[in-house]
């Protein structure tokens, strides 16, 4: 083989491991999930994990839960309560909110999501309007499921979603 014919391959080589060596530029921009022990439930969608000696506010993506004011909102609370409270979760982070609320997808040691397990029981909407991941498309599913049975704030018969209560408290 030439000079040529080796600088040539070398060459193609080359552009077949560009993409991959961009990838991993990328890779560390990515969010990371982390894990850390549930200190506190602000309510049914909001909880402080303990991340290496940092609470860190964690609101729950994809799903709205009752306000504690309105109908099944401290129903919904001590679910998540029950669900996480002093366990250790994993925590994947999606997005920042407004308040600088991590907004995450919470797993269980045991592999359940609690964003899932929360519609399933019945004391959450999914988000629509937010819940963009296409594991949303499950927790519809969950949440038919959930409203079909009659489970949780689906035994009201005329629910009010928490985003139009906000609504109706401004004044």
């Amino acid at each position: 083989m030439g000079p040529v014919t080796h600088a040539r391959r070398s060459f193609f080589s080359m552009r077949r491991l560009l993409p991959a060596f961009m990838f991993l530029l990328v890779l560390p921009l990515a969010p990371s999930t982390w894990q850390g022990k549930v200190v506190g439930v602000s309510d049914g969608d909001t909880i402080t994990v303990l991340n290496e000696k940092t609470p860190i506010k964690v609101r729950l993506y994809g799903i709205d839960c009752p306000e504690k004011r309105q109908a099944f909102g401290s129903r919904a609370k001590q679910l998540t309560a029950d669900l996480v409270f002093g366990k250790s979760v994993d925590v994947e982070p999606v997005d920042i909110d407004q308040y600088g609320r991590t907004v995450g997808i919470v797993r269980l040691e045991n592999g359940k999501i609690v964003n899932a397990e929360i519609v399933r029981a019945g004391f959450a909407w999914v988000y629509d309007r937010y819940c963009k991941n296409p594991m949303c498309l499950e927790w519809r599913s969950l949440e038919d499921e959930a409203r079909g049975e009659g489970r949780g704030l689906w035994r009201d018969k005329h629910p009010v979603p928490p985003w139009e209560w906000r609504r109706s408290m401004r004044p």
